[in-house]
């Protein structure tokens, strides 16, 4: 009898050891893109430019994918779609923007991730060099694309608000 049930509890505790370990595993190693979740849902930023809106997913445990359009109008003037992806301990913010860069993906890896705030860097790409997301409360974000563009420094701001 002892036998028995040695041979069937025994492996069921190793199996729930076993979940309970790759569980706490899968949360270490997609800690750094749940320091993103507050990305998700839609943002828009009004200026006189005209609308941009980036609706920001959750794809699974390691990728949130992100579509960004600007519009003038009626007319769509850019358009890109962003992945954000954790790849062991790093996350990487890699848009692909229609006309730019041959339609090729550009990866900014990310440098500081402090409370509310995301900073990716990619010093070798011409404009820009630096992306960054702060949170400045639930509903708002601003959003920072910054670096050299034409032998200056340069910054377009992008303060947001989610859309319901």
């Amino acid at each position: 009898m002892i036998t028995s049930l040695k041979s069937t509890v025994l492996p069921l505790i190793i199996l729930l050891i076993s979940a309970y370990t790759a569980q706490g595993q899968s949360g270490i190693r997609h800690r750094e893109l749940k320091k993103a979740a507050w990305l998700l849902g839609r943002w828009q930023h009004q200026s006189a430019r005209g609308l941009t809106t980036e609706t920001w997913k959750k794809l699974n445990d390691s990728t949130f994918v992100a579509k960004s359009y600007e519009l003038r109008g009626k007319d769509t003037v850019s358009a890109e779609s962003i992945r954000l992806e954790q790849h062991g301990s790093n996350l990487y913010y890699i848009p692909t923007v229609k006309n730019q860069n041959n339609g090729k993906p550009v990866t900014f890896t990310m440098v500081k991730s402090p409370a509310g705030s995301l900073l990716f860097e990619n010093p070798a790409h011409d404009f820009p060099q630096k992306i960054s997301y702060t949170r400045i409360g639930r509903d708002s974000l601003l959003a920072e694309i910054s670096g050299i563009y034409k032998g200056k420094p340069g910054a377009i701001k992008f303060p947001m608000g989610r859309i319901k």
